[in-house]
């Protein structure tokens, strides 16, 4: 299909959609467009598909959430939308309870699968410092997870000993039952409970791994985290979690990010927040001054004569990068002035000072007052 339609749209739901109504939806489109009941027809497959996506999507509260905040974009990132590049076979897999069957198509053909275990997935918390959220890092973690057994290399059969056919399902790994539903009676397929949808039964189980095929250990696990992330993103590191039993898929790692506060910048989205202190002779006569960068280096701006505590500068893709889906191009270096009183003077100051005490132009009138006091509540605000 030449372009995505929402996904609300495609399951026919409201936004404030519950999880059961939007299966139920997902369901009532599956069955209407199943290939089994279509036999050959590419658009049904097509809306088959394009279901199965939507519901990938909106069934998972943390992708439903980027969705509805950033739409397709923010799934990016998320592991979110599979598109055309799953076929049939992974659609049943990942949605097989909703026809009825743990790893099966449901229930209008002769189509079978055996089941796969898939590996739990992994959290973990990586906390990051701005110049890190700014470049991009790599991390490494010495993670605790099942790993494959070595002994038996992942089957669970000892000494190479094999399995043998399911004699319950005759290697299926399903099983066929008739049931009564609202299109009339109909064939589902279930897991067989014998070898549990695999199709085949371990004849000697590994000694080391009890016929699991895993064991627990530990791996040395490195996670590239992309420049312009920000507290409280996840990034979906696929194939590093837990080992799948009887060598299934193995699951992911999902990196939660916390962000260090930092002594010298405050972030605001991807611009980056300095307060610049200047001492009171550079804001009245102007001049230059060096300020530091998130990127390491050091720029020199111009102070013109009579700054003006409050004034803001902005130094153009001096902050931070958008992250993949989640914006585009560089943020800002944004500086607050603010200008620094002396709590004491000696003698000669005070005396100097007092020179112009009545002079006009160390009197700010009502109009310079109020434009100070308008450009802080407009920042704030």
């Amino acid at each position: 299909m030449a372009q995505k339609r929402d996904y609300y749209d495609v399951l026919g739901v409201q936004k404030t959609a519950t999880d059961e109504e939007i299966k139920i939806a997902y369901r009532k489109i599956a069955i209407k467009y199943h290939p089994d009941r279509n036999p050959g027809d590419k658009e049904a497959e097509e809306r088959f598909k394009e279901a199965a996506e939507a519901y990938e999507v909106l069934h998972d509260s943390q992708k439903r959430q980027q969705y509805d905040q950033f739409g397709f974009d923010g799934l990016q990132g998320a592991g979110g939308g599979f598109g055309g590049s799953m076929d049939m076979d992974d659609i049943f897999s990942m949605f097989g309870d909703i026809f009825g069957g743990h790893s099966g198509f449901g229930s209008f053909g002769g189509r079978q699968r055996q089941a796969q275990y898939r590996g739990a997935d992994l959290r973990l918390k990586v906390s990051l410092t701005l110049e890190e959220v700014a470049t991009g890092v790599t991390k490494k973690f010495k993670v605790r997870k099942d790993i494959e057994c070595k002994h038996c290399h992942g089957s669970g059969a000892e000494g190479g000993s094999g399995s043998e056919t399911c004699p319950n399902c005759g290697g299926r790994g399903v099983v066929m039952k008739t049931v009564r539903t609202m299109l009339g009676m109909m064939q589902t397929q279930t897991e067989c409970p014998q070898c549990h949808g695999e199709g085949t039964i371990i004849k000697n189980k590994c000694k080391e791994c009890g016929g699991t095929g895993v064991v627990k250990g530990e791996e040395v696990v490195e996670i590239q985290i992309p420049a312009g992330v920000a507290q409280g993103m996840v990034v979906n590191v696929p194939g590093k979690g837990n080992a799948g039993m009887h060598n299934g898929i193995t699951g992911n790692i999902q990196v939660l990010i916390e962000e260090l506060p930092h002594e010298t910048f405050v972030r605001d989205e991807q611009d980056i927040i300095y307060n610049l202190l200047l001492d009171f002779p550079t804001a009245a006569l102007g001049g230059e001054v060096e300020i530091p960068t998130i990127q390491g280096t050091k720029v020199k701006i111009k102070i013109d004569a009579g700054t003006q505590p409050g004034k803001t500068l902005r130094l153009r893709g001096k902050g931070l990068p958008a992250i993949q889906g989640y914006g585009s191009g560089m943020g800002d270096l944004v500086i607050n002035i603010s200008v620094y009183i002396p709590k004491t003077l000696d003698k000669d100051e005070k005396k100097a000072i007092e020179a112009f005490k009545d002079s006009d132009n160390f009197k700010g009138d009502a109009t310079t007052k109020q434009t100070i006091f308008q450009k802080f509540r407009n920042y704030f605000n």
